[in-house]
């Protein structure tokens, strides 16, 4: 049943949504209402600005006996960038930066999968942005799994990572006149999953 789509009341099963999973193997698919893509950078070498993609999907294989067999595919749309201002949003889909015109996904692909301790997952893969393929690792805190009241089986993940920038041909700056730059090179990634297990 899909997660917008409610059971009458008297069907509905909230004692339910507090289960924890005693096995989260298997195929799942992102749940994007339920989750967020999100960026921080410096500005003006005084403040942090963040932001968010709004549109994204994924899927995932867990396999909690065997980590290693596990994977993880991403694509998120550029043009879908939110910083909260709409000129800012504009001048990173442009050609300075991500060029969303020309470069409408980025995309991760999952290369190496390592379970690191009973709740942290260490995902290495390729992070395809504006035509460059770097590798990144990401560390994920598995932060729970349940059956949520309509009966979707669910599992919890957070993850960051920081990259710089200019390893994925985001060059553009501007100098300023009191010594430093507009935009800092490191860039820290931020990932607020939420799975839906596939039936």
């Amino acid at each position: 049943m899909s997660i917008f789509t409610r059971k009458p009341a008297a069907e509905q099963t909230f004692d339910a949504a507090t289960t924890a999973l005693e096995d989260i193997t298997g195929d799942y698919t992102i749940d994007p209402s339920h989750s967020r893509i999100g960026f921080s950078a410096r500005h003006a070498m005084v403040t942090t600005v963040r932001g968010a993609f709004k549109e994204f999907e994924g899927t995932a294989h867990i396999d909690a006996a065997n980590p290693s067999a596990s994977s993880v595919s991403l694509t998120i749309k550029t043009a879908s960038i939110d910083t909260g201002s709409a000129d800012r949003d504009g001048h990173l889909a442009s050609a300075d930066f991500f060029d969303a015109a020309v470069n409408p996904d980025i995309t991760f692909r999952s290369t190496k999968v390592e379970k690191v301790d009973d709740d942290t997952w260490s995902i290495t893969g390729d992070l395809s942005i504006k035509g460059v393929t770097k590798p990144v690792t990401i560390a994920f805190d598995e932060t729970g799994s349940a059956k949520d009241p309509f009966g979707n089986l669910r599992v919890g993940f957070e993850g960051a990572t920081s990259i710089n920038r200019k390893d994925w041909d985001l060059t553009w700056n501007a100098a300023l006149e009191t010594g430093g730059v507009l935009v800092s090179e490191k860039v820290k990634l931020e990932f607020d999953v939420s799975a839906i297990k596939n039936v």
